[in-house]
């Protein structure tokens, strides 16, 4: 299977690319968590901070509470089981969503600040620990990997965030591809919401040389790679994704400045088996030097004839944090059906504004994500709005009626297995983008740059609706042919990305416990 047909079938054809056979091996399932061996590491604080508050000198314990909310172990939980199922189900949470609760992600970090000695580390998740992997400075190292557009010299640090191909392939197969995009997109996210809250100035980049990253961090691209770089800066003035030309090197070269790193880790799982298109796709990501102009295309904003409905004023939620994304709560069948207000969704979309502009190299603006991905809405049981299907304008922050009706039943129809009942969620956001996954620009790599930013934009909306006191269950499993009909995208060159149902629920019967609260 080719490059171009995986990713067709990936999309539009989904049991065309698991063998039918296919079965999950729980008992010999992965750990949720990478665990190095034999390695010096730092204790973090076992407490999180209920509130964060913006530092003026960033420290240990604010590195500590920036981790435990954006990636951390939060949550023990074990939920009752179903007539038919063997056990009760255990699961290790985090602030953030993840596909089958799997946390295919991880962090690695670069550390200039008091009270850590320079170098490569990574974020022991299960442990709340720092794991040195490199000890120095690599300003210059980093500099040259990211295409020489990050003034180093003005960073306290950079967050690598890594995909770790079997802790999701083990149970998804090659749909773990798409996955994997999104869930990146999750963690940067909460990466961005908490960096703010704490102080720290951030930029996302997704264009880098992918080997020298790895190098640098002693990752094997077998089984792990690099998919964004978040530097984390004090300096409000610093420059971000200077593309002035600047003297470039290749991948193999800057490798050969570093000695290898061949730190041991424990995955748990006897048997790993092979994901030959995981790796290929990979491959074709790849890059091995930075073109003269990396940002040389623009987008073309979607515009509607049809006249729109404004939505009420809304200002941006101020939330208790911790409460938000300590309540967080994906529902499931648990969604109980009750009205929302016009108010409350306007809140919801309005959240999506902040992340629009966040600072990234696909664009050096920062605003053209509203042309690269849309937001269709469909009602029930709105106050102030008929039922119906509807496209959100964010720049005049208000809703195109595409169709009226009440289309519960066929959002229901289009998913692949019974993930939620749709006759109990009054709103549902599918979100949207270019058919082409920007591969005109970006090559294969446009594929996992525009799920990153699918998830980035659905997580806005998931710590709005928590915060609001709703439930929002992403899902990824439904047809997708079926929902570019529903939503007319063939005629605007779009295609459904990601659905997410908000509501009111009821959970489920579950034990649960806090983790280092």
């Amino acid at each position: 299977m080719n490059l171009d047909e995986f990713l067709y079938k990936l999309h539009y054809e989904t049991d065309q690319i698991t063998p039918p056979d296919w079965e999950v091996n729980w008992e010999d399932a992965p750990l949720p968590y990478k665990l190095y061996q034999g390695l010096p590491f730092i204790e973090l604080d076992s407490e999180i901070s209920p509130e964060l508050g913006r530092t003026e000198k960033p420290t240990l314990k604010s590195l500590s509470d920036f981790l435990s909310y954006s990636f951390g172990l939060t949550q023990v939980s074990e939920s009752f089981p179903f007539p038919g199922d063997t056990g009760p189900w255990l699961t290790y949470r985090r602030f953030i969503p993840s596909g089958g609760g799997l946390y295919p992600n991880e962090l690695y970090l670069y550390l200039k600040m008091d009270g850590v000695a320079d170098g490569i580390y990574h974020y022991d998740a299960a442990h709340h620990r720092l794991v040195c992997l490199r000890e120095g400075n690599f300003d210059h190292y980093l500099d040259q990997a990211l295409g020489s557009r990050c003034d180093l010299s003005s960073v306290i640090g950079a967050i690598f965030i890594s995909t770790f191909f079997w802790k999701n392939f083990f149970k998804y197969h090659n749909f773990s591809y798409r996955l994997q995009g999104l869930d990146a997109g999750f963690v940067i996210g909460q990466l961005l919401e908490v960096g703010k809250r704490l102080g720290f100035e951030t930029g996302v980049y997704y264009q880098f040389l992918d080997r020298a990253l790895h190098h640098l961090i002693g990752i094997n691209e077998k089984e792990e790679s690099v998919y964004a770089v978040i530097p984390l800066s004090m300096d409000k003035k610093m420059t971000w994704f200077d593309d002035r030309e600047h003297k470039r090197i290749s991948a193999e070269k800057l490798c050969k400045e570093l000695p290898p790193l061949h730190p041991q880790h424990y995955v748990r799982s006897k048997e790993i088996i092979d994901y030959p298109m995981l790796l290929k796709m990979n491959e074709a990501c790849m890059m091995d030097t930075f073109s003269a102009d990396p940002n040389k295309n623009s987008f073309k904003k979607e515009e509607w004839s049809k006249s729109s409905i404004s939505l009420s004023k809304a200002k941006r939620l101020s939330p208790d944090f911790y409460s938000a994304c300590r309540k967080r709560y994906s529902p499931g069948l648990d969604f109980v059906l009750k009205p929302i207000n016009e108010n409350t969704l306007s809140s919801l979309l309005n959240e999506t504004s902040a992340v629009r502009s966040y600072r990234n190299d696909v664009d050096k603006e920062s605003k053209q994500l509203p042309s690269r991905l849309s937001i269709y809405v469909t009602t029930y049981q709105i106050e102030g709005l008929p039922h119906g299907v509807y496209v959100y304008d964010d720049g005049k922050h208000s809703l195109v009626p595409l169709a009226e009706g009440d289309y519960r039943t066929a959002l229901q129809d289009g998913l692949l297995s019974a993930f939620v009942n749709t006759t109990q969620i009054p709103l549902s956001f599918t979100i949207a983008g270019d058919t082409g996954h920007l591969k005109d620009r970006f090559g294969y790599r446009g594929h996992r740059i525009q799920h990153m930013e699918a998830g980035i934009l659905s997580h806005s909306l998931n710590l709005a609706a928590s915060a609001l006191n709703l439930g929002a269950h992403p899902i990824l499993g439904f047809h997708v042919p079926w929902y570019d009909e529903l939503f007319q995208l063939k005629k605007v060159g779009r295609t459904s990305l990601l659905h997410l149902s908000v509501g009111y629920y009821r959970s489920n019967g579950r034990l649960q416990g806090s983790l280092r609260f």
